[in-house]
């Protein structure tokens, strides 16, 4: 019975998603905040990309970078919640074992991509603050495509072993992931293989892109902070300081939900399971919708340009 089973489930052709453990009577409940969300974060991120491509006065590196911020925040959230939908409206819970692996490569190279281009946006920052008579000079076009260009193979290049790894673990225990999508440990929790060197390269990977990009982007704020404090008057200190928060939203919008998750697989071990997948959507779902909000209010030149397109429109 053992072999014929182990037989069946190496390498299996597909996986089944349960969505979330414990709530299934409430999937069609929970699918519409999650339905809200996604249709907030397509529409504010497009309207971000629209305003930036439309008006050339916004061409300089802080847009750039928020388009690449937009463009990923598109793809993270488009990368788990059709799939989830399906499986909360449709109870179409079957994925090919190809397309676990493709959305696993996604949903983890795009969190380690939007991590880097926090690290770029607090560089900008920097920049545009400490030095602003050579803010342009610094950060030209081909130095803003380099650092776009490095953001993407860290993440491509850092994510690349989570799938190779997976790609060649013998599944032989079952092929029902407890999850709404597929995430690198509950697809590799199903091997029949020691997993440790996932399991530690996982680690790896989280603390070194978390630890990396938190301590750049602390350093670029006590920069920021040194010159804001030796500016003459408080209200060109508050004025200047200003100019960040938005930054400083979007970071907290990303970095607090997985310091939670953290603190939660660490310290919660009496957490039910359908909470840790809750808390890991919310963690996909929330930024992309949030960011472009923050940036939209916070940023004047943005919201003085969504101001003039929906008037327009009107007239």
């Amino acid at each position: 019975m053992s072999v014929s089973n182990t037989t069946h489930f190496t390498n299996p052709s597909t996986f089944i998603l349960l969505g979330i453990p414990g709530l299934e009577a409430a999937h069609a409940l929970i699918s519409i905040p999650f339905c809200t969300m996604y249709a907030i974060a397509i529409l504010g991120n497009f309207t971000i990309l629209l305003i930036v491509k439309r008006e050339t006065s916004l061409h300089g590196p802080m847009y750039y970078f928020l388009c690449m911020l937009a463009v990923t925040d598109l793809v993270l959230s488009t990368s788990i919640l059709p799939k989830m939908l399906s499986i909360f409206w449709l109870n179409s819970r079957e994925i090919n074992f190809s397309a676990c692996l493709t959305q696993l490569y996604f949903i983890h190279c795009f969190s380690v991509m939007e991590s880097g281009i926090f690290v770029a946006m607090a560089f900008d920052r920097y920049v545009a603050i400490c030095h602003p008579l050579r803010h342009f000079t610094i950060l030209r076009n081909s130095v803003v495509a380099k650092i776009g260009l490095a953001v993407v193979l860290r993440g491509g290049m850092l994510v690349l072993p989570f799938l190779l790894l997976a790609r060649q673990w013998p599944y032989c225990r079952t092929n029902i992931i407890p999850h709404s999508y597929c995430e690198h440990i509950a697809l590799v929790k199903l091997a029949c293989a020691d997993i440790r060197i996932s399991s530690y390269y996982g680690l790896f990977v989280l603390f070194f892109v978390t630890g990396v990009d938190v301590f750049f982007i602390t350093m670029s704020y006590i920069q920021i902070l040194r010159a804001i404090f030796s500016l003459p008057t408080k209200y060109i200190r508050i004025k200047t300081f200003g100019t960040c928060s938005s930054h400083l939203g979007v970071i907290l919008t990303f970095y607090i939900p997985v310091l939670f998750s953290l603190l939660t697989h660490q310290f919660g071990h009496n957490v039910p399971l359908h909470f840790h997948i809750l808390m890991a959507n919310v963690y996909l779902l929330v930024p992309p919708m949030l960011n472009p909000i923050i940036y939209g209010v916070r940023t004047q030149e943005i919201w003085d340009r969504l101001l003039h397109l929906f008037t327009h429109k009107g007239i």
